[in-house]
């Protein structure tokens, strides 16, 4: 190992601002912060690595690591002229974590430490101030036997009750110096009798057991859950930073606050932050007091506050970006204990980044790299209004983000029937079918018990922007009764219920929430700036017009994927297709086909005419036909019970009708469906889909453009796996459009390409894109088709593989780039090689995700197409991996 530990103080440090990996971003801007002559108490960083080596050697300090820290001990002791465990002038340290990305709150940290039975009284005989000295050591004893010795901090917080309780004073600071000595002696007994040993007494000792307990933080239950939430992965360790101790509770002369230098839920240039007098640091954030707003410092330390604020304003400049900092007035004088960037809301974080730009603090490129794509999609939902209490019944898979308020409905047809009530409904199901798209449609919110964040559910629910919590194990739904048990709660239909889809939480009763303001200035300003550093265009998965309207909206660049079939389940349309599936003869077939001929027609001339000048990707029918069809198990339930009841001799039609179906949906179904007769095989096995389809698309087309509106329709052929099944469908399109043409006088370009879902697809791209004008990746399937997973079956498979480390990452959240990626890779490169024009994209979703869009500008594709609602991010996304590129 090479430099284990880096010294900072006295105006010099060893570190800087760019070694956040090897000194945590803590200990780096500590460093960075003594270079710049800030007031930062002296000490020194144990790197990451250090942390690193002490789980190597099973959770032991090697002997390097010890031997460095005590040469920085002395280093430390001889700047700040004390001694760790000097019983006239004791050295007093704060140990505190710092991992190279900010986990606030998520690992240790013991202050006052180097107090021990002797040290103590040297303090009080040094400050003359016996109350200070001891509500220091108390403050050691509790937090160091709960940090180290896991000694509950609760039982400690029952004994300071009760010495309150006894003095009949309300506030820590209310006791007495007696007070205090008669609790550290209540403290030890604790410790004593709870470990069996006195409290340790050793300062040395007390600091290598600090250190490795900040160490171990690392791996906590909670540090680990949050980097999961937060996607941070590939982070092995911690640092350790010691500091020379500065104290805010030696009475109102002195205190500790937390500060922003903006307002991080707004962004307003404004101080924001709180403090506390005759305080230390974790009474600010512990709430154990009510702390003051920072602005109220002024009227009562107004020196201390012009100097807090020309800091503030120095940071701010020094680091490009909005800081979160902490500090402590000892004696009227200002420490700096840590500086970093701030978190902030999605409104605070567009503000902050514009009116830095507008101040000269950052250029564009810099604004549009603050900003990060997650807080892009915060301010495109609406969102509940802050601080509200929240009855957390259970969590699931934020599938699609926003908030959402109803009462509770199990079927389609009572979230319609509700919704035309005028009553808000959240649509709640074990898992959604094609099927329930009208009560989806109506709904609010969406939960469901079963699927992933690419389950039916998650991917429609994201497509209409509506609010969706997917695979919500703890939710126990009971269609038959109408009953959904949850946390230990029955709820029923006409119940109210929230969900919040940013966090997946499904939370009792009605939240109040608010929509939010795309036309705000400060949000199209930025926006404008981010579209002005990408090359890679961003399209919207889209199938209604509404949903097209939106995504132009956003920014939407034309439409990269829209799903026809959802175009068939409208309530007028439905009975149409299946009487087209139970068609025995071929003509009976084409009779229904030319029904829904108008239909279609009229939604694409809706879409085209939305999407004037700009490209739209149409998908031919991809779901096999039985999804058309109700289950053969429904149906068969049915016909028995019209058969039990006698029913049948009064209504022989409608039997006759619903065993038709029966029988025929039995002889539909089939043991895969996903890897059955569905996408470009449903076409060759009835090519009248495919002719109408493609009539309809290009009459639309020849009929808007007609009317003088730019049209660019791109036909897709969903599934192939070879380039003769691509060929077959092309060839039909190709005969369509002639017979079209001629018979409306008039011709259009369009191009016919092809979505590419399977690995074989990949393998022979360059055969397919001898005649495809254009390939469109599919990576839900292709994510399944291999992994060999069902998106939907595979979910708590998935979850577990991620609990114990066999996947970094759920693949249908964040392309797997290793393996997935590399078949994608394969496609392109075969492709272009064979047509150096080939126009490539993707339309799964994972062309909302960051990480993906990413992927796929390296992989020199032209666009990303995703839902609406992810438009703004995608666009962002896309700028961020260019400038990231330099």
């Amino acid at each position: 190992m090479t430099t284990q530990a880096y010294f900072f103080g006295g105006g010099q440090a060893d570190g800087n601002r760019d070694m956040k990996e090897l000194l945590g971003g803590k200990g780096a801007n500590l460093a960075e912060m003594t270079r710049g002559g800030f007031p930062v108490p002296p000490g020194f960083t144990l790197t990451t690595a250090t942390c690193e080596a002490y789980f190597e050697a099973d959770s032991t300090c090697p002997d390097s690591v010890d031997v460095a820290m005590v040469e920085m001990l002395g280093r430390l002791e001889a700047l700040h002229g004390r001694k760790l465990g000097d019983a006239d002038r004791p050295l007093l340290l704060s140990v505190r974590s710092g991992a190279a990305v900010s986990m606030p709150g998520m690992m240790d940290t013991v202050l006052n430490l180097g107090l021990n039975d002797q040290t103590v009284v040297g303090l009080e005989r040094e400050t003359g101030n016996k109350r200070y000295a001891y509500d220091c050591y108390r403050r050691f004893i509790q937090m160091f036997s709960d940090v180290v010795l896991e000694v509950p901090h609760k039982s400690f917080e029952k004994l300071l009750k009760a010495a309150k309780d006894k003095r009949g004073v309300a506030q820590d600071t209310d006791l007495t110096a007696e007070d205090l000595v008669a609790l550290v002696g209540d403290y030890e007994r604790l410790v004593e009798e709870v470990r069996g040993e006195p409290f340790p007494q050793d300062t040395l000792t007390q600091l290598r057991l600090s250190r490795d307990a900040v160490y171990r933080s690392f791996y906590s239950d909670r540090a680990i859950e949050y980097r999961r939430i937060n996607k941070l992965t590939g982070y092995t360790g911690t640092a350790v930073n010691v500091q020379a101790m500065v104290f805010g509770n030696r009475g109102n002369t002195s205190g500790s606050g937390v500060g922003f230098t903006r307002d991080p839920s707004t962004g307003v240039a404004e101080p924001y932050g709180e403090y506390l007098l005759n305080a230390q640091g974790e009474d600010v954030v512990a709430g154990i007091r009510t702390p003051h707003p920072i602005s109220h410092l002024k009227e009562e330390m107004p020196a201390v506050y012009d100097e807090l604020m020309d800091i503030a304003d120095r940071l701010e400049k020094h680091y490009a970006d909005m800081q979160d900092f902490e500090f402590t007035i000892e004696d009227n004088k200002l420490y700096m204990l840590q500086t970093r960037s701030g978190k902030r809301t999605g409104q605070a974080a567009i503000r902050i980044a514009n009116d830095m730009l507008a101040e000269g603090v950052i250029d564009a490129r810099q604004a549009v790299l603050q900003v990060h794509p997650d807080q892009i999609e915060q301010i495109l939902h609406k969102i509940f209004v802050p601080n509200q209490v929240r009855n957390v019944l259970g969590k699931g898979l934020p599938a699609s983000p926003g908030a959402a308020v109803g009462v509770v409905a199990f079927t389609a047809d009572e979230a319609v029937a509700v919704a035309e009530g005028g009553t808000p409904v959240i649509l709640v199901r074990e898992e959604t079918s094609p099927d329930d798209i009208a009560g989806m449609h109506v709904a609010m919110g969406i939960l469901t018990a079963r699927g992933g964040r690419t389950s039916h559910a998650a991917v429609v629910a994201r497509q209409m922007g509506t609010c969706c919590v997917a695979g919500c194990v703890d939710a126990h739904v009971d269609d038959s009764s109408g009953v959904l048990t949850i946390g230990g709660v029955t709820l029923k239909s006409g119940d109210w219920l929230s969900l919040d889809g940013t966090a997946g939480e499904v939370i009792a009763g009605r939240l109040e929430f608010e929509d939010p303001d795309l036309e705000d200035p400060q949000f199209v300003a930025f926006m404008k700036h981010v579209d002005g550093f990408r090359s890679l265009g961003v399209r919207t998965n889209a199938d209604q017009p509404e949903d097209v309207i939106r995504a132009r909206a956003f920014g939407a660049e034309g439409i990269g994927l829209c799903r026809t079939e959802h175009m068939f389940f409208a309530p007028d349309r439905l009975p149409v297709v299946q009487s087209m599936i139970l068609a025995e003869k071929a003509e009976d077939r084409q009779a229904a086909l030319d029904k829904l001929l108008p239909f279609q027609r009229a939604d694409f001339d809706a879409i085209f005419e939305a999407m004037e000048g700009l490209p739209c990707t149409i998908r031919l029918l991809d779901p096999p036909l039985h999804e058309f069809l109700p289950s053969v198990t429904d149906l068969a339930v049915e016909v028995t019970a019209i058969e039990a009841t006698g029913y049948k001799r009064y209504a022989p039609e409608l039997w006759a009708e619903r065993s038709q179906l029966l029988e025929r949906a039995k002889a539909l179904h089939e043991q895969n469906p996903m890897l059955g007769n569905r996408g470009c095989r449903l076409g060759v096995s009835y090519p009248g889909i495919t002719r109408m389809q493609s009539r309809a698309i290009l009459e639309a087309a020849v009929d808007v453009a007609g009317r003088g509106v730019d049209v660019k329709p791109e036909i897709m052929i969903p599934l192939i796996g070879t380039a003769g099944e691509f060929n077959n469908q092309r060839a039909i399109v190709l005969e369509t459009a002639e017979k079209v043409f001629a018979e409306k006088g008039r011709r259009v370009d369009f191009l016919v390409g092809t979505m590419i879902e399977m690995v074989r697809a990949c393998l022979v791209a360059d055969e397919v894109a001898e005649t495809a004008q254009f390939f469109s990746f599919g990576t839900n399937d292709l994510t399944q088709t291999t992994f060999g997973y069902s998106r939907d079956d595979c979910t708590k498979v998935i979850g577990k593989y991620l609990a114990e480390g066999i996947l970094t990452e759920d693949p249908f959240a964040h392309l797997d780039q290793r393996g997935v990626g590399q078949l994608v890779q394969m496609a392109v490169d075969r492709g272009r090689q064979t047509n150096a024009k080939l126009k490539i994209g993707i339309c799964g979703e994972h062309g909302g995700d960051p990480a993906s869009i990413d992927f796929c500008r390296r992989a020199g594709l032209n666009y990303v197409s995703c839902s609406p609602f992810r438009v703004p991010v995608a666009r962002l996304a896309a700028a961020q991996s260019e400038l990231r590129a330099g």
